[in-house]
């Protein structure tokens, strides 16, 4: 098991999270089918079962491999992914309050939750802050090699503006209600921004640099994490404002979760539909699976919930429809990815190290001392 472990990176973390928004997902849609719940709660119940066999098997790496774990950190192509622990707390926990109550009861729900979310968020807030540091001094990252995965570190706090609200109704009437409605709107504020300052780095290299590399391409879909998961923050804010703030800001938060939500989610539409499009091409040139693939899951997934959130305050079939197409495109993308994954545990090819290149071996010319070959 230890040496198992050598090569288990922060991207697992991803497993997580596209397990967990397939339970708190569907158990919001529009459309109600028998036995739903129950599903979607036995789904949450893997994604918690996963986060804690990750954590225990990360822990390990740490203890047992730490030197990786540290050439992790300073390589700019993995470092990014230590957001993905932080948002895969969060979805867990948030999990708990929407679909795992039904099992586990309240009571239960808004404790797993409240522990959940604090550590989620002190550590994307961390990632937030170390990652683009690590960036800047240590790795030295060049524009040209810009990816969506540089966004990783930086939703993370959108992930805690997104599902802080859960919490809340369960807390006393009063200032502490406001100043943790007000704390996720601060946090959405910084995550929002942020992206904004990197997004076009990363739509730049798209556009100039040419396509992705084939086991990257699907990360393109993670430039929908915040887009989708920002839609989804200012409907949830839209929900709990009333009683937590006075008006007239509870009914900016209102008029915030359409005005801001309904423009971003058509930007994701086009983006959704120009990352399939490098997908598809990516598949023909031979494209074959990879971690990558889970990038399919979690941005989709709050994409869903960005439609539901629309859907709500708005009152429109037509994002009710959405949410329900788009969830069974997460539903398929999660079964796919899932099963592959399975697939190369079982081999043991997902938990090799890296193969070392060939060694290519040139044929010796014989010259004569003249240095003239013969």
């Amino acid at each position: 098991m230890v040496t198992a472990v050598r090569h288990l990176g922060p991207n697992w973390y991803a497993t997580v999270m596209g397990t967990a928004i397939v339970a708190t997902a569907g158990v919001a849609l529009p459309v109600h089918l028998p036995g739903a719940r129950t599903i979607c709660a036995a789904v949450w119940l893997l994604s918690l079962a996963l986060l804690l066999v990750l954590l225990g098997a990360r822990a390990l790496h740490w203890r047992h491999h730490a030197d990786q774990a540290r050439a992790h950190l300073l390589d700019p192509a993995t470092a990014p992914f230590y957001g993905c622990l932080a948002m895969a707390l969060l979805a867990v926990g948030g999990g708990a309050l929407t679909v795992g109550r039904y099992w586990i009861g309240t009571t239960a729900a808004v404790a797993l939750d409240a522990v959940l979310f604090t550590a989620g968020t002190a550590l994307g807030l961390a990632a937030a802050l170390v990652v683009p540091y690590l960036m800047a001094v240590h790795h030295r990252a060049d524009p040209r090699e810009a990816t969506p995965v540089w966004l990783l570190p930086l939703v993370a706090p959108m992930v805690s503006a997104a599902l802080g609200p859960l919490l809340v109704p369960h807390l006393p009437a009063g200032q502490p209600r406001e100043t943790l409605l007000l704390a996720c709107l601060a946090m959405f504020g910084l995550s929002l921004l942020a992206t904004l300052l990197m997004l076009p780095l990363v739509f730049a290299r798209v556009l100039t640099g040419g396509p992705l590399p084939l086991a990257l391409t699907p990360t393109l879909f993670l430039v929908l994490g915040p887009l989708g998961q920002s839609t989804t923050a200012v409907g949830k804010f839209a929900d709990v404002a009333p009683g937590v703030v006075p008006d007239p800001y509870s009914q900016g938060f209102g008029a915030l979760a359409v005005l801001y939500g309904v423009p971003v989610m058509g930007f994701a539409l086009l983006w959704l539909a120009l990352a399939a499009a490098h997908v598809v091409r990516a598949w023909r040139l031979g494209m074959r699976f990879s971690m990558t693939w889970w990038a399919f899951t979690f941005p989709v997934g709050t994409c869903v919930t960005g439609a539901e959130a629309l859907a709500r305050h708005t009152g429109l079939v037509v994002y009710a429809w959405l949410a329900v197409g788009l969830y069974g495109v997460l539903v398929a993308a999660w079964g796919t990815a899932a099963l592959h994954t399975a697939r190369g545990l079982v081999s043991g090819a997902l938990l090799a190290g890296p193969r070392p290149a060939p060694v290519v071996l040139r044929p010796v010319t014989a010259r004569t001392t003249s240095g003239a070959a013969r």
